[in-house]
């Protein structure tokens, strides 16, 4: 058994060490909360799982265990480094993760509730205790804080030496010992006693192996990961093995650096790092794919590393360059990669270690079935998560497109400061949402086009038919630049969808002539390299934007993991695309642990069920998902012995009979209005009317973190008149609602064009 307060001081003297193979912190704020309530109250919250050693090149995180007899944590890390950061203050020296997880946890005195600290509620209530105040000055410090509730002074002091008495917890152990246990065999064990805990990555356990004779491998990786992230593209450990695996083995299964010497795969991940560099610059300066946003094709890169360890770290020429972008770009539109991962690239390197680039090119065009061509029907997709959304950029600023409210080509070298770029919709999205066109063609890919931050302000929310002829008779030639169909009959909102097809017909003319130019390039014509631009966020918010991102911020402020968004899914057998998510947690909602998780908000262009058959737990509405994350938090909260109530609301409002029953008539009349004048069926409101009446229901969406799914859908048909937010703000029914309720829902409404006051929708 060992005693919380000494496996603590092992921590921070050394001796209890966390082997490098093990992934970051993962916890969330309810599962701390939950470990903090079970030992308060005597609860088993599980043993804890150490290998101990005496070998000195083991590798732990944060450097080599060193001389003598280490422990190190295989199972328990979560548990250990959450009491850890409660206890001290701040995180153990082997931390990976986010500490606001764990920080800022208060236990009342009174209700014995254990939450994370908000200023409105405890700011002034002494009944709220820091829990790390507490560990660190212990319960007597209290004393004069309740010296003005001497009747409940000494329950309290009792419920806080109760509390304190943690540290001196003890917890089971077990231990792996014996010089002829390996970092492979723990590595097993590990995997095994972690079934249903965090899971290690292929990459994770080949380094697991590399670590174990070079222990600053992982180090010097992330290393150079953080430097791209400053240039602004983001890659993962695996992504960078699969490069050096490449250069060192020409395979692409994890297990072949099994063969390899530490000071071969040293050599091989500095030449594979000085390949992606090679590669990046020449993406970016001859594609102008110069952020992280557009970089499309990632798992393209370790076949171009593999071509350059063959060249001798540089392109033998233009011409070479150019049909190495050429495939690059027609593997990454055709989703080469997006299938069968290690199958398809090992493919690729004996084609490459066989043929060179020729053969690449030719694999590929049979792959496809012989056509490479770029159609209309390509560009149709919405979001920038379409796979054609970076050819829309590259086009930008290959083709010389020019910005319609300067007439200046979207260069660097000629805007000067007015470099940052913004995504706009030609078509405002208020105005395609007011003339009934469904979200997935307001967000059409060929609906996009690339202005500088100061013509997206000017141009505002005006129709085509409007700022399209006063830009063209200003600067000649400025339409056709950003393929803009020149016949203003297509520039009207009725004809939005003919103007779509027509803009498709030119990009797709304009892709297939420069895929075309690269193929064929005789390296003869200067070569003009392209300074990277900034592009930046959307030109206005609407709804839907607004509500997965305050999701997004929601869960990650409970502590769960940063999902992508706009993310393609492919399918791994064909490696078509399958859907386009909002949101996507590729390894769960917590890193490594559960189904991976897609919010997908179109779900008519979604392939659900294909997406349930390789698992994916999907959510076709930000209210569904809320509700799966509050319904697994509330299970890992409480068990049938661990039950803990809420006490009681002080704001709790008089029902003031009669005007109550009237706005539960009127919220009755939300719903049927919905459904008959804007055609929106709002079902999870209906259910919640019906399981928590209405004025807890309209309590439950005023305080959600994120709009409703039924205000994103009246906002998009123009009707915030129908929404719950703008029925509490109208008199009399402000009465049944406190000051925070009614400010939220005002704020709501303001945010998206709505006066309360007037009614009117400016939207």
């Amino acid at each position: 058994m060992g005693k919380l307060s000494t496996i603590l001081d092992q921590i921070d003297s050394g001796t209890v060490l966390l082997p490098e193979f093990q992934r970051g912190y993962v916890w969330n704020r309810d599962q701390v909360r939950g470990l903090m309530r079970s030992l308060y109250r005597g609860h088993p919250v599980g043993g804890l799982l150490l290998w101990e050693t005496e070998a000195e090149s083991v590798s732990v995180r944060g450097g080599s265990a060193g001389a003598g007899t280490h422990l190190l944590l295989l199972d328990g890390q979560q548990r250990i480094t959450t009491l850890y950061g409660l206890v001290r203050g701040k995180p153990p020296a082997f931390f990976e993760g986010d500490p606001a997880a764990f920080s800022g946890l208060y236990f009342n005195v009174d209700s014995e509730a254990f939450e994370f600290y908000t200023a409105s509620k405890m700011a002034d209530d002494v009944r709220w205790v820091d829990v790390t105040k507490l560990f660190q000055d212990g319960p007597m410090a209290f004393l004069s804080t309740f010296i003005d509730t001497p009747d409940n002074a000494k329950i309290y002091l009792r419920r806080l030496n109760t509390l304190w008495q943690v540290y001196e917890r003890h917890f089971h152990e077990e231990k792996i010992t014996g010089s002829d246990k390996t970092v492979d065999s723990v590595v097993e064990i590990f995997n095994r006693v972690n079934s249903g805990g965090t899971k290690l990555s292929k990459g994770d356990l080949a380094l697991a192996k590399l670590c174990a004779h070079w222990p600053d491998a992982r180090h010097a990786m992330r290393e150079q990961l953080l430097l791209w992230q400053q240039a602004g593209f983001k890659f993962s450990l695996d992504w960078l093995l699969r490069n050096a695996n490449a250069v060192a083995t020409g395979r692409s299964l994890f297990t072949a650096l099994d063969r390899i010497t530490v000071d071969e795969f040293q050599a091989a991940l500095e030449e594979s790092i000085n390949h992606v560099g090679t590669f990046l610059d020449v993406v970016s300066g001859r594609l102008g794919l110069d952020h992280d946003r557009v970089l499309m094709g990632r798992y393209a890169f370790p076949v171009v590393s593999l071509l350059l360890h063959r060249s001798g770290g540089r392109f033998e020429d233009r011409v070479h360059q150019d049909k190495v972008l050429y495939w690059y770009a027609q593997s990454a539109l055709w989703g080469r990669f997006a299938g069968s991962t290690e199958t398809i690239l090992q493919k690729d390197y004996d084609t490459a270690h066989r043929e060179g680039i020729d053969g690449l090119i030719d694999t590929l065009q049979r792959w496809r079935g012989g056509n490479l061509d770029v159609r209309p029907h390509d560009f149709e997709g919405s979001t920038k998560g379409s796979r054609f959304y970076p050819m829309l950029y590259m086009l930008t600023r290959v083709k010389g497109a020019r910005d319609l409210g300067s007439g200046l080509e979207l260069r660097a070298e000629m805007l000067g400061k007015l470099s940052s770029l913004q995504v706009h919709h030609i078509f405002p999205k208020a105005l395609l949402y007011k003339a009934g066109y469904p979200r997935s063609q307001v967000n059409a890919l060929a609906n996009f086009c690339f202005l500088t931050q100061d013509t997206n302000l000017t141009v505002g929310k005006r129709a085509p038919e409007d700022y399209f002829a006063e830009a063209e008779r200003k600067y000649p030639g400025v339409l056709a630049s950003q393929w803009i169909p020149l016949d203003p009959a297509l520039w009207k909102v009725d004809r939005y969808e003919d103007f779509l097809e027509a803009r498709r017909e030119l990009l797709a003319e304009a892709a297939q002539s420069f895929l075309s130019s690269l193929r064929t390039s005789t390296g003869s014509s200067e070569e003009r390299l392209l300074a990277p631009l900034s592009v930046i966020g959307e030109e206005e918010e609407d709804a839907r934007t607004t509500q997965v991102r305050d999701l997004i911020e929601e869960l990650r402020r409970l502590g769960y993991s940063m999902p992508s968004t706009d993310a393609e899914i492919a399918d791994p057998v064909s490696g078509r695309q399958i859907a386009v998510a909002e949101a996507l947690w590729p390894d769960g909602l917590q890193a490594g642990q559960g189904n991976p998780v897609v919010l997908e908000l179109d779900p008519e262009s979604a392939d659900l069920t294909r997406l349930a058959e390789l698992g994916y737990e999907v959510f076709t509405s930000v209210d569904a998902l809320l509700g799966f994350v509050n319904r697994r938090n509330e299970d890992a909260r409480l068990d049938t012995t661990d039950a803990e109530p809420e006490p009681p609301s002080v704001d709790e409002p008089i029902d003031q009979g009669p005007l109550v029953e009237r706005f539960g008539t009127e919220m009755q009349r939300l719903y049927e209005r919905s459904r008959r004048e804007a055609r929106y069926s709002a079902t999870y409101f209906l259910s919640m009317l019906a399981d928590l009446g209405p004025m807890e229901t309209a309590r439950k969406l005023l305080l959600s973190p994120a709009v409703s799914d039924g205000f994103a859908a009246l906002w998009e048909r123009g009707r915030l008149d129908l929404t719950v937010e703008a029925l509490v703000t109208r008199a009399p029914f402000t009465d049944l609602f406190d000051e925070r309720e009614l400010e939220v829902a005002r704020a709501r409404l303001e945010q998206f064009g709505y006066s309360p006051r007037t009614g009117a929708d400016n939207a």
